[in-house]
């Protein structure tokens, strides 16, 4: 153990971060999942979705250590490798029909076969996404580029894997084009161009709802939902399609006197008490200071990677840091105003709590890609020490 922990690099407070919220969500998960262990019929034996996430996170800070040691630089060409992987990957997804037996939809995940477990192939998308971005941002950053000359190499990577992602998932579709449009803002891409793509995207999308009416046999029922849910939020009317949003609020009103660790009631009327809607779970069981302890560790976290960024030594290692890193407070920040009504459902996880092995996998590998950045910085600075720099005016500027 203490070898291992010895060949701990990166940023300590990140390591804390992830910890900290790995070891929280063993609580809310292990209650929430009660619900799902009667309806599977295992007569609500809770322990196996406790040992089941506990896998989950264990292979996922694995993946974390794992990530860590590989220096950032490799990043780039794995990238340029993985686009095509992913393209191929969002293909067989989507081609592989939209629901099973039980009218669930299940164009968002691949069956990994032998393990018999199942892998939703836009999370993993969004981030091998986020750093060819990053890579491509970096190698133009000092070049004077036409709008004509980023198409293809930029653009033409990001059209491809959003239109495969949005019939199945418009959540995830819009958030990762936010994500990237962002990041090309921080970037210095040109905003004219920027303007260009953001109306294009916004011209897609209509078109692409245009045919979906125009040919509901294709994509059955998702065109619809997404407008139903979003007419609903705007309405403020109380629909059958508001069920879980309104076992919610009532949760997170029960917070004002909190049920206890465990103790929690609406996680039997809430089909996705353990992932979806976990944080109204938390509210209803550790009340205000369970919302607090979130909010306060996701911003801890959004204030490292800042942090980690504007200390990397490349400019490549800054974009990276942000590409990998914003999205996952970003995705936290959606599932708490879900909960709150605040924003439409959206089907987005809360990282590091909610129950979901690719969504912690992949929470884990970003992580691990910052942590990587950080063990550069942390390697450099050593370096200097031991070539004799003033080991005070090193802490200083750490500090």
């Amino acid at each position: 153990m203490q070898n291992i922990v010895s060949q701990i690099k990166g940023d300590r407070a990140i390591w804390a971060i992830a910890t900290l919220l790995a070891i929280f969500s063993f609580l809310p998960v292990y209650s929430a999942a009660s619900n799902l262990a009667y309806a599977g019929g295992t007569s609500g034996n809770t322990f196996s979705f406790f040992v089941k996430h506990f896998m989950h996170l264990s292979l996922g800070f694995a993946i974390m250590f794992a990530v860590h040691k590989i220096p950032y630089r490799y990043f780039k060409g794995l990238s340029m490798v993985l686009i095509p992987v992913v393209l191929v990957l969002l293909l067989i997804t989507i081609l592989q029909g939209s629901t099973n037996a039980q009218g669930t939809n299940t164009s968002r995940w691949i069956q990994i076969p032998i393990v018999n477990m199942s892998f939703q192939t836009s999370t993993f998308a969004a981030v091998v996404l986020m750093v060819y971005v990053a890579r491509y941002l970096s190698k133009i950053r000092e070049k004077s580029v036409s709008f004509k000359e980023t198409i293809l190499p930029l653009w033409g990577p990001v059209f491809f894997v959003l239109i495969l992602i949005l019939p199945a998932n418009f959540s995830t579709t819009a958030i990762i084009f936010t994500m990237v449009m962002m990041l090309a803002f921080i970037g210095g891409y040109p905003i004219k161009y920027l303007l260009v793509i953001i109306g294009s995207g916004l011209l897609a999308l209509t078109m692409f709802i245009l045919v979906a009416k125009a040919f509901p046999e294709a994509m059955p029922n998702r065109v619809d939902t997404w407008m139903s849910r979003i007419e609903n939020f705007a309405n403020g009317e109380d629909t059958e399609e508001d069920y879980q949003i309104e076992k919610a609020k009532i949760a997170i009103a029960t917070g004002i006197k909190p049920l206890g660790p465990g103790k929690s009631v609406q996680k039997n009327f809430l089909p996705q008490s353990s992932s979806d809607f976990i944080f109204a779970i938390i509210i209803e069981e550790y009340g205000l200071f369970g919302g607090i302890f979130l909010l306060v560790m996701y911003s801890w976290l959004l204030l490292r990677i800042v942090v980690v960024s504007q200390k990397a030594d490349t400019i490549f290692g800054m974009l990276l840091v942000l590409g990998v890193g914003l999205p996952i407070v970003f995705q936290a920040l959606i599932n708490m105003a879900v909960a709150v009504e605040l924003f439409p459902v959206t089907g987005q996880t809360l990282p590091l709590i909610s129950s979901g092995g690719t969504s912690i996998w992949m929470t884990c590998m970003a992580i691990g890609i910052i942590l990587s950045v950080s063990a550069k910085r942390q390697e450099i600075k050593e370096n200097e020490v031991l070539e004799g720099d003033n080991p005070l005016d090193i802490l200083s500027e750490t500090i």
